[in-house]
């Protein structure tokens, strides 16, 4: 199905940094995709031991020279690993320094009881301190927790994400007030795009790294995609 507005801008996310050149949530993946061109990128939170940390995983081994579940260390342990080339797992903090504002940034709360108010915290205080709101997404599988941030910074534009195609299409994402729906590349679906769109809300895809692929989203007219290669989806 081809897009009904060919003029669509269409943004490209980098996914966890730019996960296929360099360590996944990390300061030097963020560089690495500014470096690239991504118009955004995306990172993973988790709060551990008091502290906003960008990890993906709830335990170490994937990412880290480290084993076992994060919420078994302290904060000083977690810093003291290896997440890749010499990397530490930031903090959410330094991953907005880092930035500054240079381009977009999509928030995912990848853990509850908390997390969300901490994330609302951090981010309203970057607001305060000049970083615009067209440059903040906070995206949550766990809608409660979304809800619970969108709820405690209503001015934070929010996403929800989706790896499934709802019932009533994009309803939940109007029913939370979010800007987007970010949902995975094996549920893109014409008819939830269409529905989404008309409800003023914005449809990014994840994973997309195929050059074919990428080309495909383009064409069914979706927003934007989150790739680890976001050369791929600039060329």
């Amino acid at each position: 199905m081809k897009s009904d507005n060919p003029s669509r801008e269409f943004t490209v996310i980098g996914h966890r940094g730019a996960r296929g050149h360099a360590p996944e949530n990390t300061l030097l993946g963020f560089d690495t995709a500014m470096c690239m061109g991504a118009h955004w990128v995306e990172f993973d939170v988790q709060l551990q031991d008091g502290e906003l940390l960008l990890m993906h995983d709830l335990r170490l081994e994937r990412t880290t020279n480290g084993k076992g579940r994060l919420d078994e260390f302290t904060f000083a342990q977690l810093r003291a690993l290896d997440a890749g080339k010499g990397q530490q797992i930031p903090t959410l903090q330094e991953a907005l320094a880092l930035i500054d504002q240079r381009i977009g940034v999509n928030v995912e709360l990848k853990t509850w009881g908390g997390t969300g108010a901490e994330v609302a915290r951090v981010l309203r205080e970057a607001v305060e301190q000049g970083w615009p709101l067209d440059k903040l997404q906070v995206s949550s599988f766990h809608l409660p927790e979304l809800y619970e941030f969108h709820d405690l910074a209503p001015e934070i534009p929010i996403g929800v994400l989706l790896c499934g195609v709802p019932l009533d299409w994009a309803g939940c994402a109007a029913e939370l007030g979010a800007s987007s729906l970010n949902i995975s590349d094996e549920f893109v679906d014409e008819r939830l795009i269409a529905d989404a769109h008309s409800r003023n809300i914005k449809v990014f895809v994840y994973t997309v790294n195929h050059p074919d692929e990428i080309a495909r989203m383009k064409a069914m007219g979706v927003d934007g995609i989150f790739t680890d290669y976001p050369d791929r989806a600039l060329s």
